[in-house]
């Protein structure tokens, strides 16, 4: 039958006090060993594992400080409660800094059996204490760590299922032969294939929560970038951006405004024959919000101050800004056209 009883190991040099100090710990419900010196305590330590020491400074040979010391050095180091004279007080407060968790007085008269007990079971509940925590803590780190790879997992899932959407999309664009179904397919590619970029980023950084707006952007601009340039007509897109870190759903929302902006420069800011620049610019606005500007040196608003386009992109433009809680404004930028956008950063 196993044995449930704490064990505590006491350590003096007085014979009386330790069979007197066993009687009163085992009245309590405690399995108590004693040794007669540190040497010996130090070897009971390391032959077994005790729930708590109990160590008396004054002892032959090595006293209770070089005991204490001795035993903190085991592994694991069993908690220890120290015993001193009525006007030692130093001595308890260096026992303290060299890791004891409470002190007890030692006195000629039987208060001194009672305030051990106490200690001892004031100390061996608080090693619980600790022992509940940093299970509780431990198992808290390993749920995260499966909820981290199982959201790595879903984000990879994503992202796969968008590349293969985009893929199909492009397949059907290249079936139909009327333009402006073709233009409006490649433009749903695009779309897709922005939005799989961030799950993209997800499944393959240390965070599943955040994304690093520098690093997604600096890969959508490149894509970008290789879908509307042409040798005839180059569209050199380029991107300034600080290291923003944004919501997953945020970031989602502000890739999409970005693809609509630089779809809409590199479609109608120059002539279909000739090169030109766009350029992306994202930066903290103030601690608690950020900016994001489009522009091109392209032909400008249109007389009737609205950008060209379908109307299509402008509504998503609208709604990812709606989902941001942001503003979009339109300037002429003499030459070309800048599109900003500010939003809260949460």
């Amino acid at each position: 039958m196993t044995d449930n009883r704490a064990a505590i190991l006491y350590i003096d040099d007085d014979e009386g006090l330790r069979r007197l100090t066993q009687r009163a710990l085992e009245r309590r419900g405690y399995m108590v060993t004693t040794a007669a010196s540190g040497d010996e305590g130090i070897a009971a330590a390391r032959d077994r594992a005790f729930d708590l020491v109990a160590v008396d400074h004054y002892m032959p040979g090595k006293d209770g400080l070089e005991t204490l010391r001795d035993l903190q050095a085991l592994d694991p180091a069993p908690p220890v409660i120290y015993v001193t004279g009525s006007d030692e007080s130093r001595l308890a407060v260096a026992a303290l800094k060299a890791g004891a968790m409470d002190y007890v007085v030692k006195t000629a008269d039987a208060d001194y059996f009672d305030l051990l007990v106490e200690a001892v079971d004031q100390a061996l509940a608080n090693v619980r204490l600790r022992r509940e925590h940093a299970s509780s803590e431990q198992q808290l780190r390993a749920a995260n760590d499966r909820l981290q790879s199982l959201l790595k997992e879903v984000n990879h899932r994503v992202a796969n299922s968008l590349q293969l959407v985009s893929a199909l999309v492009g397949m059907q664009a290249r079936l139909v032969t009327d333009k402006a179904a073709f233009a409006a397919l490649a433009d749903t590619e695009r779309r897709v294939a922005a939005i799989a970029q961030v799950h993209r980023r997800l499944y393959t950084s240390d965070s599943v929560e955040t994304v690093d707006m520098a690093d997604y952007l600096g890969s959508l601009v490149a894509e970008l970038g290789e879908t509307w340039s042409t040798p005839t007509a180059p569209r050199n897109i380029t991107l300034v951006a600080e290291p923003l870190q944004l919501a997953t759903d945020r970031a989602v929302a502000l890739g999409v405004v970005v693809n609509e902006l630089v779809t809409n420069a590199c479609k109608y800011a120059y002539q279909p024959e000739v090169g030109g620049a766009v350029r992306v610019r994202l930066h903290a606005d103030t601690p608690e919000s950020y900016c994001l500007v489009v522009e091109d040196d392209g032909c400008g608003p249109p007389q009737s101050g609205l950008v060209k386009g379908t109307g299509l992109g402008s509504k998503i433009v609208g709604a990812m800004a709606s989902t941001l809680r942001a503003e979009v404004s339109y300037q002429g930028a003499n030459p070309g056209l800048r599109a900003t956008l500010r939003a809260p950063l949460h």
